[in-house]
């Protein structure tokens, strides 16, 4: 048995077809050209990645920057009043 109930004969008549009509040649580019559409689409996922890490450091960083000037201006009020 093999995918979804089709047997390793079958698969091996439906590829030796597949050659019969696109040929080597053909096959060998549409492989090559599928291996470059997912090289492309892991490096964009990757680059997405790190995209994403860079927002969130600015992002911790910024909150970081504004919870002190909140503490700063907190102090100051304190001050003021106190």
């Amino acid at each position: 048995m093999g995918f979804g109930g089709i047997s390793i004969w079958q698969l091996l008549i439906i590829l030796a077809i597949v050659l019969l009509i696109f040929g080597t040649k053909r096959l060998k580019s549409l492989g090559g050209d599928l291996g470059g559409a997912i090289k492309g689409f892991r490096k964009a996922m990757d680059q997405d990645e790190e995209k994403k890490a860079a927002q969130t450091e600015e992002h911790k960083r910024l909150e970081s920057e504004h919870e002190g000037d909140a503490e700063f201006a907190e102090q100051k009020d304190t001050e003021r009043h106190g």
